[in-house]
């Protein structure tokens, strides 16, 4: 990890045991920000792989986080995969196929959110799959991610927790926003009758799945703002990187005109200024 990538100081820690100003905040997530670039530049230039798994409940907070990390990032090397309900044709497929064609290449970061644990959760606790699926995917997913791992591909994975409280109230502000009400899906509203059986579901899942090749990192997400800066801050601690930034870059002169006359502005379709003139 970069040696600008400092742990906030103790009495900062202590300041974020309740949540932390928004100027605190735009200004370390800023500073974060610029490292991810920096991380960036150096995946690309060493042509590493890089794979980054956003699990936990309903309303989370998993999201926010990748948006804040994407942020700044060149699309063309950091991808977001959030894939739809499988189809009837990818219901027939080995169960992991549909993922391995989201797979970094050399030089990008992915970062999947929710991912093939969809199995293991939703699709438990829901009855989309069977118990023998269930089973085989418990048995079969820790060698799978041994072998994205010997492939080298960087693999991490986070867990979003989150108190029942804390997301009744997340559920209630979508409610009443109507730029997030898209956020509630029939799945997010079923899950709320089913707490107990989502966190079974869960515990058995890191019985299984947190390895020491491929670890569950958590992240108390209750705070928002304290979630986005400690998992950022976390992702970063993870590889190692040198700081890339190229040398200022002076702008070439403009060349002299050479005759160029534009065509007149008639003659293009503007669209209507609504706002401003």
């Amino acid at each position: 990890m970069n040696k600008s990538v400092e742990y906030i100081s103790s009495s900062s820690n202590q300041a974020m045991s309740e949540k932390i100003k928004k100027y605190v905040y735009e200004k370390e997530l800023y500073r974060l920000q610029l490292e991810l670039i920096k991380l960036g530049e150096w995946v690309k230039f060493n042509k590493l792989k890089v794979v980054v798994v956003f699990e936990g409940r309903d309303a989370a907070g998993k999201g926010g986080v990748i948006k804040r990390i994407t942020q700044h990032l060149n699309p063309r090397w950091v991808r977001v995969v959030a894939l739809p309900v499988p189809t009837e044709r990818e219901k027939t497929q080995w169960y992991f196929q549909k993922y391995c064609n989201h797979f970094p290449a050399a030089g990008e970061i992915v970062l999947f959110d929710r991912s093939w644990y969809n199995r293991a959760g939703v699709e438990r606790v829901m009855n989309f799959c069977t118990e023998e699926e269930y089973h085989e995917f418990l048995r079969s997913c820790p060698e799978f991610e041994r072998m994205l791992i010997r492939s080298g591909i960087i693999l991490v994975k986070y867990w979003f927790s989150i108190s029942d409280d804390e997301q009744e109230k997340r559920f209630q502000s979508r409610l009443k926003e109507p730029h997030k009400r898209w956020k509630l899906s029939p799945m997010d509203l079923e899950s709320r009758t089913r707490w107990e059986e989502y966190s079974k579901a869960k515990d058995i899942m890191f019985a299984h799945t947190d390895t020491k090749q491929s670890p569950w990192y958590v992240v108390n997400a209750d705070t928002k703002r304290h979630a986005r800066l400690n998992c950022i801050h976390h992702f970063l601690s993870l590889i190692p990187y040198e700081d890339l930034t190229p040398k200022p870059i002076e702008l070439p002169k403009r060349t002299e005109p050479k005759g160029y006359v534009r065509p007149p502005m008639e003659y293009q379709t503007f669209i209507p200024e609504i706002y401003g003139s």
